[in-house]
């Protein structure tokens, strides 16, 4: 099983504490291995295989947020702790900058969560945000400045949490749109905006 980077470091320690454990109870050392299971299918990390032509989800989750901003549309998809943390690219191009803002640590499915910290992936006209949330203080960016990328790549993932969003390209508005609120998608693989397939490459 492929893991996030870091996974790892998370899940030994519960796993060799359990032996220990033993020696006072067992249900303490089952709940120990519990919790290193329970780590590594957080940090699970699936190949993805992308669709032919649209842009895809950037994360596992549901659609939170779906809005205009300007002439441009944003969807946000959140992250329960169920789902696959590892965030992919939504478009083909090449990474302009990444940037880190600081911010506040609020749940990611709050209206508030617009202020936390974050991770912006620019490519030439599109753009991911990758949100920090409540528990998930830590975002791990795979990818720099110059980066050439396909839709469906890897870019990073939020230990933890909580929230990733897309800029659409200008030229796609919301009748282009595949999903609506609510909706499950699945990263790299759900299509959530449609169009000519020379209008979805950056």
């Amino acid at each position: 099983m492929n893991l996030a980077p870091g996974g790892w470091r998370y899940a030994v320690p519960p796993a060799l504490a359990a032996v220990p454990a033993l020696i006072f109870s067992t249900g303490l050392a089952a709940g120990m291995l519990a919790l290193a299971v329970g780590v590594v299918a957080f940090f699970r990390d699936p190949d993805r295989t992308p669709p032919l032509t649209g842009i895809v989800s950037p994360a596992d989750g549901k659609v939170s947020v779906l809005r205009e901003e300007g002439d441009r549309v944003r969807i946000g998809v959140f992250m329960n702790v169920w789902d696959v943390h590892v965030n992919r690219s939504p478009v083909d191009g090449t990474v302009g900058s990444v940037e880190h803002s600081p911010g506040a640590h609020r749940p990611a499915f709050s209206k508030e969560s617009d202020r936390n910290e974050k991770v912006h992936v620019r490519y030439e006209d599109a753009e991911v945000t990758l949100i920090a949330g409540a528990f998930a203080r830590r975002i791990h960016p795979y990818v720099e400045e110059g980066d050439d990328l396909t839709r469906g790549d890897r870019i990073g993932h939020i230990a933890f949490g909580s929230r990733a969003d897309v800029l659409l390209p200008p030229e796609i508005d919301r009748e282009d749109l595949a999903v609506e609120e609510g909706d499950a998608v699945t990263a790299g693989e759900s299509v959530v905006a449609t169009g000519p397939e020379e209008e979805l490459l950056t």
